[in-house]
C-alpha cells in the first residue's frame, strides 16, 4: 500500500459507514442523522476493498456535511460519482420528517400572523433563503436560530410527547 493511501486509511472520520447487505450501506453523519445509501459495496468479497469504499464514503460525508441537507446530498452525490463509489441513490435521512414538521409549523405560525417570510427572517436575524429552506424542511435548524424564530412569532419551544 502506498504512503498516501495508507495515510488516508488511517484517518479517522466523524461519519461512520457500514454495509447492511449486498445493496445497502448505512451512514451515520456527524450530527447523528442516519442515511441509507443504495450502493453495491457489499458485493465485494475482499474486506479490504469494502473497507476502502466505506472509508471513502465516510470521508465524503465529513467533507460535505452541512445543516442544509439538500445541498449536502447534492454534493455527496456528485463526489461519490467522481470518486467511482458504486452508488445508485441515497435516502433523505431519518430526520426529514421532523424537519418538515417543524418547518411547516413555523410557516403556519408566520402565516397566522400575516407576516412575510422576509420580515420574519429580518427580525430573527437570519438569511431569508435559510428561512425558506427551514420552512420547506430542507435545513436542520439549530436551537439558537429556532429560539429566535419562536421569539419573533411569540411562541415557545417546548418538548411534547410524540402522538401515536
Amino acid at each position: 500500500m502506498n504512503r498516501k493511501l495508507k495515510k488516508f486509511m488511517e484517518t479517522e472520520f466523524k461519519s461512520k459507514a457500514q454495509v447492511l447487505d449486498r445493496k445497502m450501506v448505512e451512514v451515520v453523519a456527524p450530527d447523528g442523522e442516519i442515511f441509507q445509501i443504495y450502493s453495491q459495496i457489499g458485493i465485494y468479497d475482499s474486506e479490504e476493498t469494502q473497507h476502502y469504499y466505506l472509508h471513502l464514503v465516510e470521508a465524503i460525508f465529513d467533507k460535505h456535511f452541512s445543516e442544509d441537507k439538500e445541498v449536502m446530498s447534492n454534493r455527496i452525490w456528485r463526489e461519490m460519482m467522481l470518486n467511482g463509489v458504486p452508488f445508485i441513490g441515497m435516502s433523505s435521512g431519518n430526520r426529514q420528517g421532523e424537519r418538515a414538521r417543524i418547518g411547516g409549523r413555523i410557516r403556519q405560525l408566520r402565516e397566522a400572523k400575516n407576516m412575510e417570510a422576509r420580515d420574519l427572517a429580518l427580525l430573527a436575524g437570519i438569511d431569508a433563503a435559510n428561512l425558506s429552506r427551514i420552512e420547506q424542511g430542507r435545513y436542520s435548524v439549530g436551537l439558537d436560530i429556532l429560539s429566535r424564530i419562536a421569539f419573533v412569532l411569540g411562541a415557545y419551544i417546548d418538548l411534547v410527547p410524540n402522538q401515536i
